[in-house]
C-alpha cells in the first residue's frame, strides 16, 4: 500500500515538535551525540511540507551510535541502517504515519554540510523556499501517491538550489 503524500501549510508548532524530540535524544545518544540539528521543509519557517520532521544528529562514532539502538527503539524508533547513503545512519518513526526522520552523520559529513546549506539557504532566500513549496505542492498532486515520483519531480530543483547553498553556505562561514 502506498503511503499518502500531503504536502500541507508550514505549521509553526513543528519547531517546538523538533525541540520535544531532540530533548529525547539528547538523553538517549548521551555519549555519541555532538549536535543534533531541525532539517528538511518542515524546519524553514513558511515553506509547505509533508508533516514529517527531519532531524540530523551529527555524532562522533558510528558504531558506538549503533550500539544505541535499543534507546532508540525504545522511543520508538526503527532503525535502518545506512538506507541508501553511505555513512549515514537512518531511523524513522511513527509506523505508516510517519512523524520523524532520522538522518545520522558523523560531524563534518558532507552530506549533512548539505542538508544544513540546504537548510540556511531556504531560510535566507524565502523566494526560493517559496517557489520550492509551490513545486512540492504540485508534484505530490500529480504524483499519485508514489514516493520515488514525487522525489524525481522535485530532484532538478533541488540539485540546482543545492549546489547554489553550497557555494552561498561556504561564503556564510
Amino acid at each position: 500500500m502506498a503511503r499518502l503524500i500531503t504536502v500541507v501549510d508550514y505549521n509553526p508548532n513543528w519547531p517546538q515538535a523538533f525541540e520535544q524530540e531532540a530533548t529525547l535524544l539528547r538523553q538517549a545518544l548521551a555519549g555519541v551525540l555532538v549536535e543534533v540539528h531541525h532539517i528538511g521543509s518542515t524546519s524553514v519557517p513558511g515553506l509547505a511540507a509533508k508533516p514529517i520532521i527531519d532531524i540530523l544528529p551529527e555524532v562522533n562514532d558510528l558504531a558506538l551510535l549503533a550500539a544505541k539502538a535499543p534507546q532508540m527503539e525504545a522511543l520508538g524508533y526503527e532503525v535502518m541502517g545506512e538506507y541508501g547513503i553511505p555513512g549515514r545512519r537512518y531511523f524513522r518513526k511513527g509506523g505508516d504515519q510517519r512523524t520523524h526522520h532520522l538522518h545520522a552523520f558523523l560531524v563534518g559529513d558532507a552530506h549533512a554540510i548539505r542538508h544544513l546549506a540546504f537548510r540556511d539557504y531556504l531560510r535566507a532566500h524565502p523566494e526560493v523556499a517559496k517557489a520550492y513549496g509551490e513545486l512540492k505542492r504540485e508534484v505530490a498532486e500529480r504524483s499519485n501517491n508514489n514516493i520515488e515520483t514525487y522525489g524525481d519531480g522535485k530532484d532538478p530543483f533541488i540539485k540546482i538550489h543545492e549546489r547554489k547553498a553550497l557555494e552561498w553556505y561556504a561564503r556564510q562561514r
